[in-house]
């Protein structure tokens, strides 16, 4: 984000964790202008930004957002955003958005980091969690477009552990006692990788309710026709999504079902015992409306990662440097 604050646009910049953070920033004249993410700690960006409107506070709001479901761009500008922008951030429509609202008259190209932040170390996990944020942006809309539902986002949980430590690193997944899952491998140059989705199995009825079968069906034929259906859709969004921000095309593996009304922590070891060490990416989706729960959950070995974070942070370099 900072990278693609324009050069010639006089400003300071300040950065706040969460979004509890950001008032007190605004109550102390720190945020004239505030890019709003939706996905935070502590204080997301909805609760901030009706703490915003109610408290009438001083500052214009953009959103800044993986979450590119339409009802999300919706509530934000009803709640008085200025305007809703898409991660990762095209430095050029930023401008062209911040000259649109009279904020910036200047002609110069993309900016650079705050000199006193330059040298600073880049947090590895960070990077994961922006590049996942992204993925499961895309993943979520369009799942919410085949529901015709709000689709509720998470903070990935990001982890890089030894394999045999991947059932407690889970937390949105646990207490959950018997799970359906589908996996499916995507493997490009120097980098490879595994997507699972995993079903609680008392989320069944209802997802197969909101997909709309036809009820005449065998009951088990719709369990499984439910679980490929909605694991097609987020793995291919969500790999779709790498394959964008890494400039990488990948090849898909076919999916197949794990395993079916299953213990979880057998269903994991098995499929990632190949592995030592990996990065583990969970994201827990839900509709609450309709009381539905499931897991995408990203597996990739450390040599991958590695080189999946080379390529992200040159491509930010040559993009907005």
């Amino acid at each position: 984000m900072a990278r693609s604050i324009p050069k010639g646009w006089d400003v300071e910049i300040h950065f706040a964790e969460h979004g509890k953070q950001a008032l007190e920033f605004i109550q102390q004249g720190l945020a004239d202008v505030m890019f709003l993410d939706l996905n935070m700690p502590v204080m997301d960006g909805y609760e901030t930004m009706e703490q915003i409107r109610s408290r009438d506070l001083p500052t214009l709001v953009i959103v800044v957002s993986g979450d590119v479901q339409p009802q999300a761009r919706e509530r934000m500008l009803a709640m008085g955003a200025l305007d809703f922008i898409a991660k990762p951030i095209d430095s050029d429509k930023l401008i062209e958005l911040l000259r649109q609202y009279g904020l910036y008259s200047g002609k110069s190209g993309g900016g650079e980091l705050r000199e006193a932040a330059q040298g600073e170390k880049i947090d590895r996990l960070d990077v994961y969690r922006e590049m996942a944020n992204v993925a499961m942006g895309q993943a979520g809309e369009k799942l919410a477009q085949l529901l015709d539902v709000f689709i509720n986002l998470p903070i990935p949980n990001v982890n890089e552990i030894e394999t045999n430590e991947l059932r407690m690193a889970i937390a949105e997944i646990q207490q959950k006692a018997h799970v359906s899952a589908v996996s499916q491998g995507f493997v490009s140059t120097g980098i490879n990788g595994e997507a699972l989705v995993i079903f609680n199995d008392t989320d069944f009825a209802s997802m197969v309710k909101l997909l709309k079968y036809p009820s005449r069906e065998d009951a088990e034929r719709l369990e499984v026709e439910a679980l490929m259906d909605v694991s097609n859709i987020l793995i291919g969004a969500c790999v779709n999504a790498l394959s964008q921000q890494l400039d990488l095309s990948f090849s898909r593996s076919h999916p197949m079902i794990l395993g079916r009304h299953c213990d979880l922590e057998k269903l994991l070891e098995t499929n990632v015992s190949r592995w030592s060490r990996i990065v583990a990416v969970e994201i827990g989706y839900s509709i609450e409306q309709h009381d539905i729960h499931f897991d995408l959950l990203l597996l990739l070995p450390q040599a991958s990662m590695d080189m999946m974070f080379d390529k992200l942070v040159a491509h930010s370099e040559v993009s907005h440097g």
